[in-house]
């Protein structure tokens, strides 16, 4: 099947053998032919018209058909040529393929020979450009793999981050730079809300002018993050639509992402390009995903801050406990010190007077004495033993 792209240019001085090749035989066949009259044209021409088959004779008036040859072999031209010589002209031929050339013809030339030759030198054509097509189509699925691979590799690592960082800025970080590298943008941004409010705070970035960058942990509205606030949902935007945003001063491609916790919009992921190129509906995704993450993560360190705050609060309920505890013994170790002397006193006396009035004294006003002694007796074992008891 003839390609409406196949062209033919055909090299030579006789016109009627270029009438016969040219308009009588290939023409027809649905074949766009030019005609060159010597090699010096015919050099010129390929270089204009880039034919896929040249069709030329050996002998030419000036630079021959074997010039020609070499002239396209120097200048790395891969176009087939069927060369035509007479049956006296052997040598020539076998020079002539030496030098490249595909097929050849014999004078007296045939209307069936040319076609036939033609069709074999261009089959082959086709099937190489066929291959070539299939291998570049490779090349290109291969790539794409490879960036998919990269981008999934991304994701996982984002992932991975987010049950591993704790920190709140590095992980941000590690988010933005997801999102840059999956998107494939010049420059980036994520924004966090302010507790109960619409302001946003400019959290981390990456490739933004100093001016914008200074604004690092700063309230920032980029005049397009807005929109998405409202909506809730991704936005792409490119070329005229962006001008009346003042993103447009640097760049001419922006997707700009919400990161949503139970349906709040509780940060936002800007990507953008300098060139007018569209994202892709992947490109989203992707971003969608780092978001998600973006969104995880969020809820973890909030999660961890309030467990710490939890924690921390217990620790001081414990150390004041502790320290409740460490002064209440400090006040019944001061009372214990100050309530032995004056006790071993009382019983000391009460003793001696039990020992040095003891016949000399009635029975009421001596059990008196005894139970007191006892009473002493009894303080001081509960003292002592208080004063042994482990501490908690």
């Amino acid at each position: 099947m003839v390609s409406k792209q196949e062209r033919i240019l055909v090299v030579e001085n006789d016109q009627e053998i270029s009438d016969l090749i040219a308009r009588q035989t290939l023409q027809p066949m649905g074949y766009h032919v030019d005609v060159a009259k010597d090699a010096a044209a015919a050099i010129q021409d390929t270089a204009r018209l880039s034919p896929d088959l040249i069709i030329a004779n050996l002998h030419l008036p000036g630079l021959s058909g074997k010039d020609l040859l070499a002239a396209l072999s120097s200048q790395e031209l891969d176009i087939p040529v069927i060369v035509m010589a007479t049956k006296v002209q052997g040598e020539d031929l076998i020079q002539a393929f030496r030098l490249g050339a595909s097929d050849f013809l014999i004078h007296p030339i045939r209307e069936a020979e040319v076609v036939s030759a033609v069709e074999r030198v261009l089959k082959q054509v086709r099937l190489r450009r066929e291959r070539e097509a299939l291998a570049n189509q490779l090349t290109r699925t291969n790539q794409e793999l490879q960036q998919r691979v990269r981008e999934l590799t991304t994701i996982l690592a984002i992932g991975k981050a987010v049950t591993s960082i704790k920190d709140q800025r590095p992980l941000l970080e590690k988010i933005m730079e997801g999102a840059i590298f999956v998107t494939e943008a010049d420059s980036g941004w994520l924004l966090l809300r302010q507790d109960n409010t619409n302001n946003y705070i400019l959290s981390a970035f990456r490739n933004l002018p100093q001016e914008i960058s200074n604004k690092l942990n700063q309230s920032w509205d980029d005049g397009i993050s807005a929109l998405v606030n409202l909506s809730g949902e991704s936005l792409s935007i490119t070329g005229e639509p962006l001008m009346r945003f003042k993103l447009s001063r640097i760049w001419q491609s922006a997707l700009v992402v919400p990161i949503k916790v139970k349906n709040e919009v509780m940060g936002i992921i800007v990507v953008v390009r300098k060139a007018a190129r569209p994202f892709s509906q992947s490109c989203q995704a992707l971003v969608e995903a780092v978001a998600d993450y973006a969104s995880i993560a969020l809820v973890n360190i909030r999660l961890v801050q309030t467990l710490e705050e939890r924690v921390q609060t217990l620790k001081r309920t414990v150390e004041n406990a502790r320290s409740n505890e460490r002064k209440k013994e400090e006040a019944f170790a001061r009372t214990q010190e100050q309530v032995n002397a004056p006790l071993a006193e009382a019983l000391d006396s009460v003793s001696a007077l039990l020992l040095e009035e003891e016949g000399k004294l009635k029975p009421k006003p001596k059990n008196l004495l005894r139970t007191a002694q006892d009473k002493l007796l009894q303080a001081t074992r509960v003292l002592r033993e208080s004063n042994q008891a482990p501490t908690r």
